[in-house]
């Protein structure tokens, strides 16, 4: 039996295995995908850290800047804990190879980590490597586990978690390339799947995978899901395709211009405040672009590359020359499954949860731009150490094939019937629905039509299914049960944001304005006994 099972290649799951295989566990990795080909990489700008190479700053600063931006619905241990462990999270980074961009200082004449400005931050405290710093960092993670020895198990795809006496056993996944359903036993499980905005199709900077499926999993087996109302909205996405141009293109000095040339917002504010000014130029009939011109193209190649490449590649824009059009989508999502302080899974002994599928209550509201790094690297380490204690005094009796053989049935019934709905047609929908009706400026009135459109489709969900019936590499069944998991989510999210009655962060609606700390601070938490799942 493994020690520790950890669901999710990105770069929580990957420092929580090495972590996990450092302190003597037996670690395996399963993701659905390959370990480069996570959310980790599209983090471009940079991961915070009060190192104070770039001026002054402190742990403090960063602290008190990551509770302004998550508007105090925040655990302010947990920020402290996150924000103390960053500069130590950045050496660790560097002593297993990260290739950070330099700078030399002129007293000593040593080269330190560069540092940059980003949204909300009140000194240059990201560090970076150009504009591929989430890829960098996931990379070298990677070859890291490589050296360590450490086991991966690609292209399996989580069905459930096994979960019996409220304890979890291991978990079930569905062999992408054979079809074949297959048990895992572990003695802990930590689960490392990302987030679920993806489930706004076609207008979010994430893959079409962030469907949220290991939050959907703990909320069938029986664990708590939180603040799932709260999803950020990236300023700045290419118009055409909506892929992400990093915020260090604003902390490098790129200007928000409307087509009549005009600033209308500080481009380093918080994300939910650039978003929404941005919002409004469109509701006024404006268009929005980017423009780094100023810049010049020798900093521009030099600093951003990634985003050069981007923009000539899927706008036919050239960044030194031209300005770049613009528009905010769905970017990262605040809630999930909800942690305590180990990153204990509440309601699952023996789980965990780590990166954007947990909600450890640091990033509240808004999440400051440059945490997610952090998180996944501070958090990661302490869900790994976690799970090895927790192991050690497990119980090594195996589970029983009850879940293995449900899992196999429900994929039994879909290759069996035919469907008389298609389920690509409701994911579209249900993409524009969110991005109109759930999006950066929300009402009751709109999210109740939302909520309804929801329910109705939960209901006919038992007409779609698969046209596609071969057992081997089916994305047809792969793209289902996405979808399914992403529209249990969407409920809890429609539900959370009709129940929260007042306007903060990525949560803002437009009849509700006045404040109510002791109301906002509530969190909303799902959780189904395991019985009803």
């Amino acid at each position: 039996m493994i020690d520790v099972l950890v669901i999710g290649a990105g770069g929580a799951g990957l420092t929580a295995a090495l972590t996990a295989k450092d302190a003597g566990a037996s670690v395996l990795v399963v993701a659905k995908a390959y370990p480069t080909n996570a959310q980790t990489s599209m983090a471009q700008g940079g991961m915070n850290a009060a190192l104070s190479n770039a001026g002054d700053d402190t742990v403090d600063a960063h602290i008190a800047d990551t509770i302004k931006s998550a508007r105090g619905l925040c655990d302010e241990r947990m920020v402290e804990t996150m924000c103390s462990d960053a500069p130590h999270a950045i050496a660790w980074l560097d002593s297993i190879g990260v290739p950070f961009s330099r700078v030399e200082t002129k007293e000593s004449g040593i080269k330190t980590v560069a540092q940059r400005q980003m949204g909300g931050a009140s000194a240059k405290r990201a560090c970076y490597a150009q504009d591929y710093t989430g890829l960098k960092i996931l990379h070298t993670l990677y070859d890291t586990c490589l050296k360590q020895d450490i086991d991966f198990l690609d292209e399996h795809y989580l069905l459930s978690l096994i979960v019996e006496d409220e304890t979890v056993k291991g978990a079930t996944f569905l062999d992408i390339r054979t079809g074949e359903v297959r048990q895992i036993d572990a003695k802990s499980v930590i689960i490392a799947t990302g987030g679920y905005a993806g489930l706004y199709h076609n207008y979010t900077t994430n893959m079409t995978g962030a469907s949220g499926d290991g939050i959907a999993a703990v909320l069938r087996a029986g664990g708590a899901i939180s603040d799932m109302e709260f999803v950020q909205f990236h300023p700045t996405a290419l118009k055409s395709s909506s892929i992400l141009i990093s915020e260090s293109a604003r902390g490098e000095g790129g200007y928000l211009v409307n087509n009549k040339g005009e600033r209308f917002i500080d481009e380093l504010k918080p994300r939910d405040v650039v978003s929404r000014a941005i919002f409004e130029q469109f509701k006024q009939g404006y268009e929005v672009f980017l423009d780094v011109r100023h810049l010049g193209e020798e900093k521009l190649m030099e600093l951003l590359p990634q985003e050069v490449a981007l923009c000539k590649l899927h706008e036919n824009v050239d960044p030194a020359t031209q300005l770049i059009p613009i528009k905010p989508v769905a970017h990262y999502s605040m809630g999930g499954i909800d942690v305590d302080h180990t990153m204990a899974v509440d309601g699952i002994k023996g789980c965990f949860a780590v990166g954007e599928c947990s909600n450890a209550k640091v990033h509240g509201a808004n999440r400051l731009g440059g945490n997610s790094l952090l998180e996944i690297t501070a958090f990661g380490k302490r869900a790994g150490e976690s799970a090895y204690k927790y192991a050690s005094l497990a119980s090594i009796k195996p589970a029983s094939d009850t879940q293995l053989q449900q899992d196999k049935n429900y994929l039994e019934n879909l290759y069996s019937k035919t469907p008389t709905e298609n389920f690509y047609d409701k994911r579209e929908a249900l993409g524009t629905l969110f991005y109109e009706k759930v999006g950066i400026v929300r009402n009751n009135a709109s999210l109740n039509e939302a909520l309804n459109y929801i329910i109705d489709t939960q209901e006919n969900l038992g007409n779609m299914g698969i046209a596609d019936k071969r057992k081997t590499n089916n994305t047809n069944l792969t793209d289902f049960l996405e979808f399914a998991n992403a529209l249990l989510l969407s409920s809890t999210i429609v539900s959370a944001a009709i129940a929260r009655d007042e306007s903060r962060g990525a949560h803002y609606k437009e009849e509700f304005a006045e404040l109510d700390d002791e109301k906002f601070k509530n969190h909303i938490v799902f959780q189904w006994k395991k019985e009803n799942a």
